[in-house]
């Protein structure tokens, strides 16, 4: 494994780590609150976290290029943040 490579799992682990985590606690605050904007705000934040896994695993894995893993990292990041834009506009 070269450098680039470990760094690049390095990376996709920290993003996994903190984007679970945010997920987490977006559920919990929902649970909380009953607030459905959080609710989709933890969607939102799980699916680009689920996406830089997903590409990570792809290329490490499956031997997918680095180009299509960012792409799909990409539309993973495109969708969740459109997701937690949602999250911010809706109203209870």
């Amino acid at each position: 494994m070269n450098e680039t490579v470990t760094a690049i799992a390095v990376v996709k682990l920290v993003i996994l780590l903190l984007g679970g985590g945010i997920t987490y606690i977006a559920f919990k605050a929902y649970r909380r609150t009953r607030a459905s904007s959080l609710r989709v705000l933890g969607i939102g934040f799980g699916i680009i976290t689920l996406g830089a896994f997903l590409s990570g695993v792809a290329n490490q894995v499956f031997l997918i290029s680095l180009e299509i893993g960012v792409l799909v990292n990409s539309i993973f990041v495109a969708v969740g943040l459109a997701v937690i834009m949602y999250s911010l506009y809706i109203q209870k």
